[in-house]
């Protein structure tokens, strides 16, 4: 778990993906006056340099947030979350992409509480670095299941976990349902994210019947594929699962994968999905 470095891969289409609609999200809770709480489970070092060498390695931000940066048809869905990258990059040159993290501060108002979570040392004392003593942001050295138990139900009653595993331990799917199970359980009016990669046809079958025989009800997925599955081993497109999403939630996000499919497509044609794993 400790080798995976998310800066080979910032600000790739997965991101783009994830981060756009985790911006929805917040936007949605922020639509009501009182505070909520936000969890990232899987927090990364929060902001990334995108001339770093390993970005640079295989530049995978060139076909995720380097195509938005230059459309002239971004819908105004993606808004909130163009405006943070822009706002690291002030000259108009992109070199700055936002984690999870930052999307998630720059979005909360002053009321708002989050926690950071990170188990890699390096990667949590960049984390530390970039926050600081911040009020109201707690950055953790904690494994990240132990840390829906110790966060999960929050004070607020109201607010988001994001799970945004890397997927680099076997059986990680089952600890995945596992966890959000558990949580859950004991939190069943919170709202969860939860992204993964479009692994084997037959894994992604088996993880989202676990989760519609979970007994977890109101579970949206979305997903995207941008590239042929293929011998190389590259994720062809990735996927996310939003229990208690917002009313207007579905819609939106309706627009903003349609149109990400389209426009960071690399092979084949994107392609997208949207609907109800779970009903309520």
């Amino acid at each position: 778990m400790l080798s995976y470095r998310h800066m080979y891969h910032a600000g790739n289409f997965a991101d783009v993906f994830k981060h756009a609609l985790l911006s929805r999200l917040l936007v949605a809770l922020s639509a009501k006056d009182k505070p909520y709480f936000y969890l990232d489970t899987h927090a990364g070092i929060g902001l990334y340099d995108l001339t770093h060498s390993w970005a640079q390695k295989a530049r995978e931000y060139d076909s995720g947030i380097g195509r938005l940066w230059t459309a002239k048809d971004v819908p105004s869905l993606f808004d909130p979350y163009l405006k943070i990258v822009r706002a690291l990059n002030p000259d108009g040159r992109l070199r700055y992409y936002a984690g999870s993290p930052l999307v998630a501060r720059r979005l909360m108002r002053p009321a708002d509480r989050m926690a950071l979570v990170e188990l890699n040392k390096v990667d949590h004392e960049e984390l530390q670095t970039v926050f600081g003593p911040e009020k109201h942001v707690a950055v953790e050295l904690m494994d990240a299941y132990q840390a829906l138990k110790a966060y999960v139900p929050p004070a607020e009653r109201r607010g988001l976990v994001l799970i945004d595993s890397s997927f680099d331990r076997p059986r990680e799917l089952d600890r995945v349902v596992k966890a959000l199970k558990d949580a859950h359980s004991r939190w069943a009016t919170g709202m969860y994210a939860i992204w993964y990669p479009l692994m084997e046809p037959a894994a992604m079958r088996d993880f989202l019947a676990s989760i519609a025989r979970s007994g977890i009800r109101k579970v949206l997925r979305l997903e995207i594929v941008v590239r042929e599955r293929d011998e190389t081993g590259i994720i062809p497109g990735c996927g996310m699962l939003v229990v208690n999403p917002p009313w207007h939630f579905e819609k939106e996000a309706k627009t903003m994968v349609e149109y990400l499919a389209r426009t960071l497509a690399v092979s084949g044609r994107g392609q997208s999905l949207v609907e109800w794993l779970v009903p309520e």
